[in-house]
């Protein structure tokens, strides 16, 4: 696929590197030379100086003949200028944009009818709601959603307290018989171990579930009997991204604090959020401070500035000084990948969890949705089921007679608004949307395949 991406900041610049290892033909378009010449060393793909919101600029670029355009310059005016000469003057077929504003992040008909965008990204947005998954299920180290909301992707560690220490995995139905869940993968360590060579379930052993959402409460508590409820936060830094979620947090009851070191944005957050958000004046790497702020009864940390090393350290600082669960927002992935599961509890990396939107124009067949696990190692991806016996590999057919390639699972089928974990048994059909967990982005190009029908079906 040939994909052109208009700015190379922080957001251009993960999208480039997630997509560029899938083998795909990128462009990149950016007026600062050093952004440019930074990601021309470090991977194989075409960069182009100059402002993507200029047709001659696009036509240089390549718009002639490309397949997909995400636009993620600096400001929503360029983003949506590039866009509609895409459209226009080069028929671009598929038109993604990243906004910031939030008057265009809600008004999604408007961008699709005066500026031509197919879908919005809103990283804000997609990384607040990341977080808010992550303290909602305290116990959890990664939350995604599918299905409408009524599916949830869990990535959990076994309590030293769970009643399922010592069975065999295929013995946990036993244990859950009025919950819907499936185990979809073990990690022990960094080793992923076979399903059908497991043993029984250890202490700390990650399990990656697929869960009914409205259970999901229930289910955890089965794999992880220490009760945890947090109320207690601590923000450090407030950006967009810290000012969404004091806000959300506030509006369920949340004990909520929030670090600015710039007094002006400090006025600001205190005239904007809700009144039970204390707004603090200081750095998040200040001892002093966060003692007097009573760090050890905090609950959970946050550090969501745009430095990562402040992010790092101001985290790292919480730890020690007693905070009991440290989350940090961790741009580039060498760090998220050193500090994970260390001091620092969880490392949420902005650029996974926004990827996620772009995996259904980047992934072949019917994608619904998808979302990267375990820092981009794996993937969940939500099909649609089309055709028929002859022109689908799936239609028609039960899971038994179905050979999903190795290190793949079928999680859970959605049809008509009814959830159905499969059985062997299961025929999928027509229109049936389906969750299937790769362990690896290789295992996923051959899954995604199978969804593909046949030309006699058009």
């Amino acid at each position: 696929m040939k994909i052109l991406i208009i700015g190379a900041g922080r957001v251009g610049s993960s999208v480039a590197e997630n997509l560029v290892s899938e083998q795909n033909d990128i462009t990149v378009v950016d007026t600062n030379p050093d952004r440019l010449t930074y990601l021309q060393e470090r991977f194989d793909l075409r960069c182009v100086l100059g402002d993507g919101s200029l047709p001659d600029v696009l036509e240089e670029a390549g718009a002639d003949d490309t397949d997909l355009l995400v636009a993620c310059a600096a400001t929503d005016a360029s983003n949506l200028v590039a866009c509609t000469i895409a459209r226009d003057t080069f028929n671009i077929p598929r038109r993604i944009v990243r906004v910031r504003g939030q008057s265009y992040s809600e008004n999604e008909a408007l961008l699709a009818e005066s500026f031509g965008v197919d879908f919005v990204i809103s990283p804000e947005k997609s990384v607040t709601q990341y977080l808010y998954s992550l303290i909602e299920f305290p116990e959890a180290l990664q939350v995604v959603e599918f299905a409408q909301g009524r599916v949830s992707v869990v990535i959990l560690k076994v309590g030293r307290k769970s009643s399922l220490i010592g069975h065999h995995i295929d013995e946990t139905h036993l244990n859950l018989p009025n919950l819907n869940t499936r185990i979809l993968e073990v990690m022990r360590g960094e080793v992923s171990i076979p399903m059908n060579r497991v043993g029984a379930i250890q202490a700390d052993d990650e399990l990656v579930l697929a869960i009914d959402t409205r259970q999901a409460r229930e289910s955890i508590a089965s794999f992880h009997k220490e009760k945890k409820r947090i109320r207690s936060i601590m923000i450090a830094g407030g950006g967009n991204i810290g000012y969404r979620l004091a806000k959300e947090l506030a509006q369920d009851n949340y004990n909520v604090r929030i670090i600015e070191s710039n007094k002006a944005r400090c006025q600001w957050l205190a005239s904007m959020l809700p009144e039970n958000v204390l707004v603090l004046h200081g750095n998040g790497t200040d001892e002093s401070l966060l003692e007097s702020e009573n760090i050890a009864e905090m609950d959970t940390w946050l550090a969501l500035t745009n430095d990562d090393e402040d992010n790092i350290m101001s985290s790292l600082l919480a730890k020690r000084l007693g905070a009991r669960k440290v989350i940090a927002l961790i741009s580039r992935q060498a760090y998220g990948e050193l500090m994970q599961g260390s001091m620092i509890d969880i490392a949420v990396s902005p650029a996974q969890a926004t990827i996620g939107a772009l995996l259904r124009d980047v992934r072949q067949g019917a994608v619904v949705a998808g979302h990267r696990l375990r820092r981009g190692a794996a993937e969940v991806i939500e099909f649609e089921v089309l055709g028929d016996i002859n022109s689908s590999k799936l239609a028609d057919r039960s899971v038994k007679d179905i050979q999903f390639p190795k290190s793949s699972t079928l999680a859970v089928i959605f049809r008509e608004g009814y959830l159905i974990m499969p059985e062997p048994d299961t025929v999928i059909r027509q229109g049936d949307h389906v969750i299937v967990y790769a362990a690896n982005r290789e295992t996923m190009k051959k899954v995604e395949k199978m969804f593909q029908v046949s030309a006699m079906f058009f």
